[in-house]
């Protein structure tokens, strides 16, 4: 957990819960005609996404395998796995998102931007991909493009307290806009009250600007 002591290379940047795929599961193989299955569990902070693509049970196992990797931090194998899935299924954007998420972890940043971009270009709509793309533009020193991508998450979502943190941090420790920082620290709060870490810093935050 980030303190606002600690510099900005060791600060923790929020994305959803597991990765992306946590809320984003490949239909069955239906029969012909049939509309696919759309199963979309909630991940956490209110909304629900589903990847309509017919897979094969073999393309389903090796995306669940490539999740199990991500989560076990075996980065590499992931990545590698995820690269299998997305030969089979090239329009799962859940498997580009993670993919991108995996790049982004061995901080190759140019891939990561890739494989979400592409996420964005199978579904424009995505905000779990802007918030992701947002944590790239932002380790990349592109702030404000950053603020930019989790503002459009934010738009497509109101409610997704992650992005809601990140824009926060952002504001506060990079763009010094205070108002801003303000404004979805207190909405990351409304959201996730437990988080004392959050909560005090709206409290500076408040403190410095004399509310």
């Amino acid at each position: 957990m980030p303190t606002r002591a600690e510099s900005p290379s060791s600060l923790r940047w929020w994305r959803a819960p597991r990765f992306a795929t946590a809320m984003l599961l490949f239909a069955c193989v239906n029969p012909p005609g049939s509309p696919p299955a759309q199963v979309g569990p909630h991940d956490g902070s209110g909304f629900t996404i589903t990847d309509s693509v017919r897979v094969g049970a073999g393309t389903r196992a090796d995306f669940a395998s490539a999740v199990q990797l991500l989560e076990q931090q075996r980065y590499r194998e992931g990545i590698a796995m995820l690269e299998r899935v997305i030969e089979a299924a090239p329009e799962a954007t859940a498997a580009h998102i993670d993919l991108g998420i995996a790049h982004g972890l061995v901080r190759d940043w140019e891939k990561a931007e890739a494989s979400l971009e592409r996420a964005l270009e199978l579904d424009p709509r995505h905000p779990v991909a802007y918030n992701e793309l947002g944590i790239v533009y932002r380790r990349t020193g592109r702030f404000r493009e950053a603020r930019a991508s989790y503002e459009k998450a934010l738009a497509l979502h109101p409610g997704f307290h992650f992005a809601h943190r990140n824009l926060a941090i952002l504001c506060d420790l990079y763009l010094a806009d205070r108002a801003c920082a303000l404004e979805h620290y207190e909405s990351y709060s409304q959201a996730v009250p437990d988080d004392e870490t959050a909560a005090m810093w709206v409290t500076d935050l408040r403190t410095r600007g004399g509310r």
